[in-house]
């Protein structure tokens, strides 16, 4: 009997230097996928993806670009979704984080495989060269992956704070498990580093990255929709959960009404991927999700996200790893011991 999965997708900042040559190395029977990519992006002169794959050595100012990032991420994560095995997985539902939305609009028909490329392509285009601010992340989880209050509390009153000075805009960008991603202007990214309280890793400003999902984005949507056509939307096959929770069920919504979602509300608003993993497993049951690659980072905020809805019983982190040795909950197509449990 199939067992039913529930598919996520990976957003920037998924391709490091870790991940370099993911496509020579588990995709050269895949050219299909990359070819419909470079398809998209040789005629704007922009660098293959095979060409970035197969660099000798990861380059920070050429990798991580919005341009060159988001066409990586999306033919690698494509790819993945085309290796999963359906004779063994029924995927009964789709989502992502961030970028990870156009990856599931694919992933789920809305979009066909061409068309995604370029709506990846054409937005990673626009923010590299048109996206203002950026993003730090800081951690609201202790140890055991549980959320705690007391550092929601303090970015609420952090939040009150920022909006009475002038200079400095601060937004929640995404609400990610066990983190939250705050957008801001430079002089909130500053204002947010002094004050953030500080451990081995957090606060930590993400590189390449702008104002996600917050109204310091605004000026990019009619940008963004001069460069995508309403044509390139369909009616989808498999249902997508957006960053809102709300579910887009085939062939049960208006093509308009996805695409104003995807190239505005998306944009500006904040992204709540807890809320969307919360709701694809409450609504969907599924017995495994699969987080396609490529990087290792979706699968620890997915299970925070679970815990914290205490789906099936799940408690904790040190739950989570016990269950896990049992019976893969969660397969991460990026950790080499476990892809192979979604192949054929």
């Amino acid at each position: 009997m199939k067992k039913r999965a529930l598919v996520i997708c990976p957003g920037r900042g998924t391709y490091n230097a870790a991940e370099l040559g993911y496509l020579k190395a588990h995709h050269t029977a895949r050219k299909g996928v990359i070819a419909t990519v470079d398809a998209v992006r040789t005629p704007m002169g922009q660098m293959t993806i095979s060409q970035l794959d197969a660099a000798d050595k990861y380059a920070p100012a050429v990798h991580m670009t919005g341009d060159n990032a988001s066409a990586l991420i999306y033919a690698c994560a494509m790819a993945d979704f085309a290796a999963i095995d359906r004779e063994q997985y029924n995927i009964v539902a789709v989502t992502g984080n961030s970028m990870g939305w156009y990856l599931a609009l694919a992933c789920a028909g809305i979009v066909d495989l061409a068309s995604g490329a370029r709506l990846v392509n054409n937005m990673g285009g626009i923010m590299h060269q048109h996206g203002v601010g950026g993003q730090i992340v800081w951690s609201i989880c202790d140890d055991n992956w549980n959320v705690q209050k007391d550092k929601l509390l303090f970015i609420n009153n952090l939040m009150i704070e920022a909006s009475m000075i002038s200079e400095v805009s601060i937004y929640i960008s995404i609400r990610f498990g066990g983190m939250i991603v705050l957008a801001a202007n430079e002089a909130g990214l500053k204002w947010l580093m002094e004050r953030l309280p500080k451990d081995d890793r957090f606060p930590l400003r993400l590189m390449q990255h702008a104002a996600f999902h917050s109204p310091l984005l605004n000026h990019i949507v009619p940008m963004a929709r001069a460069e995508n056509p309403l044509s390139d939307f369909g009616v989808g096959e498999i249902p997508a959960i957006d960053g809102r929770g709300r579910i887009w069920s085939p062939r049960a919504f208006s093509r308009e009404a996805i695409y104003d979602y995807t190239l505005g509300a998306q944009l500006t608003d904040s992204y709540d991927f807890t809320r969307a993993v919360q709701v694809a497993a409450a609504e969907f049951a599924p017995d495994t999700i699969i987080v396609l690659g490529p990087g290792t980072t979706l699968g620890a905020p997915t299970i925070q996200a679970l815990i914290a809805s205490g789906w099936r019983g799940l408690s904790s982190k040190a739950d989570f790893q016990a269950r896990q040795q049992e019976e893969l909950m969660l397969i991460s197509m990026g950790m080499a011991e476990q892809r192979a449990w979604a192949l054929s």
